[in-house]
């Protein structure tokens, strides 16, 4: 081995080596300065955060609330997410020692898999699931272990391949539903069984509901209201999606005084605590926000049905989302790969989707597709997108 090459290997380590860059950023990156383009790609609300939320971010601004706040969060908006977690989920949290408030929903995951593992624990992920989940286990030393879901299961994870993942070595269960990229949420019922398996193994069970309120005829629950289940969960939310804040950067977490004890002791030592801006926000958001959610649901539910009957209508087969906002058709009538499919629609249509396979193996013969963008701009990309598909 080369100076050079031993001086790379050992400036990095093996857990960053081990991870792949995001697949998301690639195609953003491609679509830096193209002029024309239609992004389907951002995974973020379309919407301006509402007018009564950002002044009364202003409002602290105006008073001088510039300073850092305790680790944990402001007292006010820690009882606020209390009042919250109870009001929509009869969930009881001690605002004071089970709530924790995060810069963004990616710290709150960060926190949690580094507090919970220790080197070479598995933990069980949906496949395909969100670009971060298995990379921020890895980071944390432990072993993402991937449950294939399949559209003709309507992406649900089946409690019967779960419980044939868990090993001596399971640690948890990280869920993400409503789910990203597919838009899938789970039932009641199949809940309660991965409730009686995270039991019977002595499972944590962290439940990533950032898009918990975003659904369309359904409603989800919080995994953590299921029997038993509030101490051996790790709940993880934010007002990014539901109430357009995505550049706020607050996020939570909820859950046993154990585990939230050692997410704030990591937390203090890197990011000490969230923007005191930002929590003043995220209080109105959370104490004032329901008619903005209940209005960005019903226009997201227009865009829904406007995208997924395009794509069918165009031979691409969609399965129908029922939360989040993105959709995930298949692609594997063409011929193409995902990544094939993209890059040549970027290309020569300039419209930007990702690619299934930047969200896991079974994500091969998708693209993910966002639909929190204008209705011209949704129409527009279907009818480029047919103009694409007339020319394979």
């Amino acid at each position: 081995m080369s100076i050079e090459a031993d001086l790379e290997y050992s400036r990095t380590s093996k857990r960053v080596k081990a991870i792949k860059p995001s697949g998301i950023r690639k195609f953003f990156d491609l679509l830096s300065g193209m002029e024309g383009a239609i992004s389907l790609g951002v995974g973020e609300p379309d919407y301006t955060t509402p007018w009564h939320i950002r002044e009364a971010a202003i409002f602290a601004l105006e008073h001088g609330r510039t300073m850092y706040t305790s680790n944990s969060g402001t007292p006010e908006l820690r009882r606020e997410i209390a009042a919250y977690l109870n009001r929509i989920h009869e969930l009881d949290y001690d605002w004071k020692s089970e709530i924790l408030v995060t810069v963004g929903v990616s710290e709150a995951l960060d926190l949690a898999t580094r507090a919970i593992l220790d080197p070479g624990d598995e933990v069980i992920v949906p496949d395909p699931c969100y670009v971060s989940y298995a990379s921020c286990i890895t980071l944390a030393g432990g072993v993402p272990v991937s449950v294939p879901t399949y559209e003709d299961q309507s992406f649900e994870i089946n409690p019967m391949d779960v419980a044939r993942y868990i090993t001596p070595k399971t640690k948890a269960i990280l869920l993400g539903f409503p789910a990203n990229p597919t838009g899938a949420v789970m039932p009641a019922n199949k809940l309660s069984e991965i409730a009686i398996l995270a039991e019977r193994h002595n499972l944590i069970v962290i439940s990533d509901e950032i898009y918990n309120r975003l659904t369309y005829g359904v409603t989800v629950p919080s995994f953590a209201s299921m029997p038993g289940m509030k101490e051996r969960t790790v709940l993880l939310n934010g007002v990014s999606k539901c109430y357009s804040m995505t550049g706020w950067r607050i996020g939570y977490a909820a859950g046993p005084q154990e585990i939230i004890a050692a997410m704030t002791k990591i937390h203090q030592y890197s990011m000490l605590c969230a923007s005191s801006m930002g929590q003043a926000a995220a209080m109105e958001a959370l104490k004032n926000g329901e008619e903005d959610i209940q209005a960005m649901v019903e226009d997201y539910n227009r865009r829904r049905m406007v995208m997924v009957s395009g794509f069918n209508s165009l031979g691409l087969s969609c399965f129908d989302p029922r939360g989040a906002f993105y959709a995930f058709p298949s692609v594997k009538s063409t011929g193409l790969s995902s990544d094939e499919f993209a890059e040549r629609l970027l290309k020569e249509e300039k419209v930007a989707a990702v690619p299934g396979t930047a969200f896991g193996e079974q994500g091969e013969g998708y693209l993910r597709c966002c639909y929190a963008t204008s209705m011209s701009q949704i129409e527009e990309a279907l009818e480029r997108i047919k103009r694409f598909l007339s020319r394979l």
